[in-house]
């Protein structure tokens, strides 16, 4: 490696997805200088489809600083439908709780801010290689090696670890500093895109004797599809109408009927829980995918990462305009106060929808899973729990 340039920051932040662009965004706004680094390409990230459930809250964090796409482009759902064994029962988050979610997938947030970044002239450095961290307990530095081959040291005077779930960044911090959490489900998600119609204004979660599925929305023409299947699953190996057949055994009935089409994509999600705590380390502070990953049933991935974006931000503000750490050294208890309740509520869900192997004692699991859903979904007040955790909680 040759000579490297020196470069200087404020904030550098590792990762450029949504939750490394968005802190970007608003440190820029508070007149806060800020580098990212990523070692993936702008397209790589942008092509990379991930479905997007935002809360309200997310909503307002985007829209307030000025990034309003999503109320343009994006669907407000007042609430979704749970299918049990194909019978329908709605739950209206609006009437519920005053909130609504919207649909705009994770890769239209991360255009959106991508392009505003670019715009403001933002320092945003795509496709970097040899990256590595060094003194983290005093002035953080990022060495990278940008995409024409030229060495930096990036100093600054806080880093940010956005870099996702297989950070860098969690990983340097050392073993008996930090503490992580992590469980394996024994299903996965067969995904799909498909040329379709929509087959409901709103979101389907179903749960049936054959497993769980849920029915989502793309566009007018494209829709995502999900179903449970085996962590083995190689989705090569399944024809356009066995996924079909999946899809129908779990969510048509009683006059419902999914409106079917080619499938363009295929793909098997495994699913995991992972937390790390602290999500601080000297002048390092994780946030987003890097500090935590969730089973996508609950919706809250992408909205944890905007909330930590949310929380970090007003440390970092306070930290560098009155000299004040009181606000940034409480980021890491304030952020898992809300991980650990959207950690609950995932997994929750999880189990609450999927149905488990028949050698796992089959038989009772569903009837008690049953008499669980039936104990919610007769209940305003078992919907309205729901509502709440689904559309997100007050920030404290």
């Amino acid at each position: 490696m040759g000579d490297r340039t020196v470069i200087t920051t404020q904030v550098a932040i590792m990762g450029a997805g949504p939750a490394g662009l968005m802190l970007s965004h608003l440190l820029a706004q508070a007149g806060i200088d800020s580098t990212v680094v990523e070692i993936r390409s702008r397209e790589a990230i942008s092509n990379t489809i991930r479905a997007g459930i935002l809360e309200a809250g997310s909503v307002n964090l985007l829209v307030d600083s000025g990034v309003d796409n999503v109320l343009r482009n994006g669907h407000e759902h007042e609430g979704t439908e749970f299918r049990v064994n194909g019978v329908s029962h709605r739950i209206d988050f609006k009437g519920l709780v005053g909130q609504s979610v919207w649909l705009y997938p994770q890769n239209d947030v991360f255009d959106d801010l991508a392009a505003r970044r670019e715009a403001d002239g933002g320092d945003v450095r795509y496709s970097c290689s040899n990256v590595d961290t060094a003194d983290l307990t005093g002035q953080p530095k990022v060495f990278f090696t940008d995409e024409d081959g030229k060495d930096f040291e990036l100093r600054a005077q806080i880093l940010v670890g956005a870099d996702g779930s297989r950070s860098h960044c969690r990983s340097a911090i050392p073993e008996s500093e930090r503490r992580w959490y992590f469980n394996e489900y024994p299903f996965a998600w067969f995904g799909i895109l498909t040329e379709a119609p929509r087959s409901s204004p709103e979101l389907i979660y179903a749960n049936s004797e054959h497993g769980f599925a849920l029915i989502s929305q793309r566009t007018d023409t494209v829709q995502r599809m999900y179903f449970q299947c085996d962590p083995g699953t190689n989705p090569d190996e399944w024809t356009d109408e066995q996924i079909w057949e999946q899809l129908r055994l779990r969510v048509n009935g009683n006059g419902f009927e999914l409106k079917e089409g080619p499938v363009t994509s295929k793909v098997v999600l495994p699913f995991r829980s992972f937390v790390a705590e602290p999500m601080r380390y000297g002048n390092l502070f994780l946030a987003g995918d890097a500090a935590h990953t969730v089973p996508p049933t609950g919706a809250k991935g992408l909205n944890l990462a905007l909330h930590d974006v949310r929380l970090l931000f007003e440390g970092l503000d306070s930290f560098f305009k009155s000299g004040s750490s009181a606000i940034l050294d409480a980021y890491s208890e304030r952020a898992l106060d809300r991980v650990w309740k959207a950690q609950n509520f995932s997994y929750w869900m999880t189990t609450l929808l999927h149905t488990v192997p028949q050698e796992e004692n089959h038989a009772f699991f569903r009837a008690r899973q049953l008499g669980e859903l039936r104990s919610l979904l007769d209940s305003e007040h078992g919907r309205a729990y729901i509502a709440e955790c689904y559309t997100g909680w007050q920030t404290k």
